[in-house]
């Protein structure tokens, strides 16, 4: 009888860049666990997760799958940035209100916002969200000072009263702030403030752990025993991953024989800084990755999700696309709509920050997006989607009025 050797498994490493995010990444090993699993038994094939030694790397885990008999092995890894998220969310109540002022001046003095309301007008409501609810939460601590104020002028001298009634006014706004748990506001402006604190320019602490990125992403592709590296941005990790893969290629970090370098880019907001007068380095980046041979692109939304410029070509929304030469991303959409259940896209449509989560979880009716097979299955990101076109109603149109991509003096 002849024995055959097993087939030996297919090998990935993955790094997950999150988006604007102050939790820790053990909150992305235990939705990966769980969601997978509800994945695997929807489509199929089997899914198994343990953790990994994390010494001195990233935080991550080991996935075992096996789909139609061919096994597939990933290490996952999250690079994680939470820390100099936490660092941008210090602002007490006053400067909160400080940094609204200026965040939105940089948005309308620029003209950005208006480019973003006429490409998509969900985001753009979006950003006018934390604007319109943190003014409104001054209004009623004002009204209430109001209040009190007239109320204590019956009883002590008027200005007496009304400096008693706004006395009220910080405890009031500190109440809503341990309150944004459920309202967001606060989470949503310190996400828009960091973008353009800097008129769309990293800081040099992002562009330093951006730079340790690069650093992992390129020693993995020395890696001969791994079959594909692959990198996934979701929300503003998109533009992030954007621009640590552009440094990797300049790098010339892909060998010719080796692992497969893919990206995928889910629920990305791009626009958010593109439009801003000072992300050169992003624009330029963006010009890069679109024309490299070395990679797979993918690009993923849907137009469920509120918080993402769907459908929308990151580069050439953001007037980056070159004249000649184009090749990614290739756009397509989750569909929530089509792909969830009717009773789950019922339940999730107005949890807009659960539905834009939503590409990393689990899909009752999946096409071909499947997040787990994408990112554990024995399959390239470049064999897996082959085929594959944008989609139909995919744009590139953009309304961008800052195309510089010239590097900064």
């Amino acid at each position: 009888m002849i024995q055959t050797e097993p087939t030996p498994p297919f090998r990935r490493r993955v790094f997950y860049i999150p988006g604007y995010d102050p939790f820790p990444p053990r909150r992305y090993r235990e939705l990966y666990r769980s969601e997978s699993a509800a994945q695997a038994a929807i489509s199929g094939y089997t899914v198994a997760q343990t953790p990994l030694r994390r010494g001195d790397g990233p935080f991550g885990w080991r996935v075992r799958t096996e789909t139609d008999g061919r096994p597939a092995e990933a290490e996952v890894f999250i690079l994680e940035w939470s820390d100099i998220v936490k660092a941008s969310m210090q602002a007490g109540v006053l400067a909160t209100y400080l940094l609204l002022l200026r965040t939105a001046w940089t948005y309308l003095a620029s003209g950005a916002i208006f480019g973003l309301f006429r490409l998509r007008l969900a985001p753009g409501i979006a950003a006018m969200y934390p604007v319109v609810m943190l003014l409104g939460q001054l209004a009623v601590a004002l009204a209430v000072a109001a209040g009190l104020g007239w109320a204590l002028g019956l009883v002590v001298p008027g200005w007496i009263g009304w400096l008693l009634g706004l006395a009220v006014v910080p405890p009031i706004l500190s109440a809503f702030r341990r309150l944004d748990g459920r309202f967001f506001a606060y989470y949503l402006l310190l996400d828009f403030a960091f973008t353009a604190r800097d008129g769309g320019r990293n800081p040099p602490a992002l562009e330093a752990r951006l730079a340790e990125f690069a650093d992992r992403v390129a020693a993995a592709l020395a890696d001969p025993e791994l079959d594909e590296v692959l990198v996934v941005g979701h929300s503003s990790g998109v533009h992030l991953a954007v621009s640590v893969l552009a440094d990797v290629i300049r790098a010339g970090a892909v060998r010719e024989g080796g692992a497969a370098l893919g990206f995928v880019s889910l629920g990305h907001a791009v626009p958010m800084q593109s439009y801003l007068p000072n992300a050169t380095r992003l624009r330029r980046d963006l010009h890069y990755l679109s024309q490299r041979p070395e990679l797979f692109w993918l690009d993923v939304t849907a137009p469920g999700d509120g918080c993402t410029y769907a459908l929308c070509d990151p580069v050439g929304a953001s007037g980056a696309a070159p004249e000649h030469g184009q090749r990614w991303p290739v756009v397509i959409s989750a569909a929530f709509r089509d792909t969830l259940a009717p009773e789950t896209f019922a339940r999730l449509r107005r949890r807009y920050f659960r539905l834009h989560f939503q590409y990393l979880c689990a899909f009752e009716r999946p096409r071909d997006y499947d997040y787990f097979q994408i990112t554990a299955g024995p399959m390239t990101l470049a064999e897996r989607f082959a085929a594959r076109r944008s989609s139909a109603s995919a744009t590139a149109v953009s309304f961008n009025r800052y195309t510089s991509r010239d590097p900064e003096p």
